[in-house]
């Protein structure tokens, strides 16, 4: 529902312009979503951080996890001080990237809390403080980086962009770290990307036309108004039609002349 209710909110309190197409982007935003819940995958069961710990020691996530760390670091000292002032995608690409830190750390912490209700000596265990600093470091770089970009951006432009850019990464280390679609069926895998490529679309409609004025009281109106395309004439040869209507009658035949 944030693609759709910072949408609202920014019309009703900041006074931004709501058109069709934003509306209908909002829909298809909410269609995506549904599909994506209908053919979602079940997690798998990790209870304990033994378990976590294994998932987390596995070659697979820790190359990927390698891979995001470089890409952060090099957006962070690099591209960012160069363009982020700029280019509205470098802010939130950190943002996303980290974030698949910070949402493995709320999962690990959420068994952490489970087995500390369970009597079991998590507090002991390193992994859960291990967590606990990753998971303040990784939000408190995603509000750095958030909050700056939201100062140069327009909102209703940077909190679609960081939802597409946050949910894609997000799945890809779910499917990574634990393996969830392994055993989907061929029908929900492509009901997951359907879903997901219909909110890509919705938030498209939502912002690439979000400055036309298209409702669907002067919808007839905008389409009729549409200017048919210059016609193309040939430099050597150019013909001119002379025609002066208000001495000649409507049925009085034209005279053109041709220039080589």
């Amino acid at each position: 529902f944030s693609v759709p209710c910072s949408a609202i909110l920014s019309s009703y309190l900041l006074g931004e312009r709501l058109n069709l197409l934003g509306k209908l982007g909002c829909l298809l935003s909410l269609v995506g979503s549904t599909v994506m819940v209908i053919h979602a995958p079940e997690d798998e069961e990790v209870t304990t951080l033994e378990e976590m710990t294994s998932k987390l020691k596995e070659p697979g996530f820790l190359a990927y996890a390698s891979i995001l760390l470089a890409l952060c670091f090099l957006l962070i000292f690099y591209l960012a001080p160069r363009y982020g002032q700029s280019n509205i995608l470098i802010y939130l690409t950190i943002c996303s990237v980290i974030g698949a830190f910070s949402v493995s750390s709320v999962k690990g912490l959420g068994i952490a809390i489970k087995g500390f209700f369970a009597g079991q000596p998590v507090l002991q265990h390193p992994l859960t403080w291990i967590l606990v600093i990753t998971l303040v470091a990784s939000i408190t770089t995603q509000i750095n980086y958030l909050n700056k970009s939201l100062d140069i951006f327009n909102t209703s432009l940077v909190f679609p962009i960081y939802y597409v850019l946050f949910t894609t990464i997000v799945i890809t280390t779910s499917i990574i770290l634990f393996k969830e679609w392994v055993t989907m069926t061929v029908v929900d895998i492509i009901g997951t990307v359907c879903g997901f490529l219909t909110i890509i679309l919705g938030v498209f409609l939502l912002h690439a036309f979000k400055d036309m004025d298209v409702s669907l009281g002067n919808l007839p109106q905008v389409l009729q108004n549409e200017q048919p395309a210059p016609v193309t004439r040939d430099d050597k040869n150019i013909l001119i039609e002379v025609d002066n209507s208000s001495i000649a009658p409507e049925d009085k035949p034209k005279v053109f002349m041709l220039y080589t």
